[in-house]
């Protein structure tokens, strides 16, 4: 699995954390950046991630803000990307058993480091369900992007 990760100053210590949790999971990744707490446009880095899991570059992308509302925001407008803001494990599982979410965003201002992991160990490891009734509802949101997109 490979993973795209990045943040803007307000997620950078989170997910400079993160970064040697995917290091202990040996999973793969690249940083797309920030590299300090230097204020910076979360949207730059956003949509660099998004476009590069778009294009299947990467099979999953983390995005970290300060809220991870605005990263969302951002993920969301890429065609294809199912980007889950998520503060609890719960809604990690569910994001990928139901949705099929391919980036997570995350608040580095919100959780702790702890709960930041145990959120990306789920989302990581959770499958999607492929029941009928999720791939239905996939299949109506790929039906509207493609009245948007195309």
């Amino acid at each position: 699995m490979k993973i795209a990760l990045g943040s803007d100053h307000g997620g950078y210590q989170l997910k400079e954390n993160l970064k040697e949790y995917l290091e202990e999971l040996h999973l793969e990744y690249t940083d797309f950046g920030c590299d300090s707490e230097e204020p910076i446009d979360y949207p730059d880095i956003g949509f660099k991630v998004s476009r590069e899991v778009k294009k299947g570059n990467y099979d999953k992308g983390i995005l970290i803000c300060g809220t991870g509302i605005g990263m969302s925001i951002v993920a969301n407008k890429i065609e294809g990307i199912r980007a889950s803001l998520c503060h609890d494990v719960f809604s990690a599982q569910k994001a990928r058993e139901h949705n099929d979410a391919n980036i997570l965003t995350l608040g580095g201002r919100v959780i702790g480091v702890g709960l930041a992991r145990e959120i990306v160990k789920v989302w990581l490891n959770t499958d999607f369900s492929q029941e009928e009734r999720h791939l239905i509802r996939l299949k109506k949101i790929e039906q509207e992007e493609d009245k948007i997109y195309k």
